[in-house]
This record gives structure tokens, sequence and C-alpha cells, in this order.
């Protein structure tokens, strides 16, 4: 016969594997977790891409801009052969 020793034996070890079962459930993700997850993932990776895009552009049109505004800068200026035409 079974002592009472192995009767509790036995319902610890049933008790330890529900537990490391419930355990092991919360750490595997459901599908639906795992799309959702990686949708995310893709939209900030896009969001960061399109900020840097964007970013760039403005750097662009500002250096784009002040190049245009070089020339004029120049125009105001008298060069050497202007200054003696004029005296």
């Amino acid at each position: 016969m079974a002592s009472a020793k192995d009767h509790q034996a036995k319902a610890e070890a049933q008790f330890h594997k529900t537990i490391r079962k419930a355990h092991d459930a919360k750490q595997t993700l459901s599908p639906y977790e795992l799309a959702a997850r990686a949708t995310d993932e893709k939209t900030a990776k896009l969001r960061a891409l399109s900020l840097a895009k964007e970013a760039a552009e403005a750097i662009a049109a500002a250096e784009t801009k002040a190049a245009k505004t070089k020339p004029a800068a120049r125009d105001k200026t008298i060069s050497k052969k202007e200054a003696s035409r004029e005296s």
C-alpha cells in the first residue's frame, strides 16, 4: 500500500506540473499577440523612417534657401571694377 508520504509527494508533483504549465502558457504568446507585436514594430520602424525623411527634407530645404540667399548678398557688394567705374 502507498503511504501518506507517497500520496503527498504525488500530489505535490502534480501541483508543480500544473503550475509549470500555467507559467509556460503565460510565457507563450498567442498568434494574435505575435501579429500585433510585429505590426507595432513595423509601425515604429516606418514612423522613424518617415521622421528621418522629413528631417532630411527640412535640412535640404534650409540649405537650398541658404544657397538662394547667398547670391543676393553678393550682388549688394561692389566689385573693385565697379568701384573704379563709379569714381
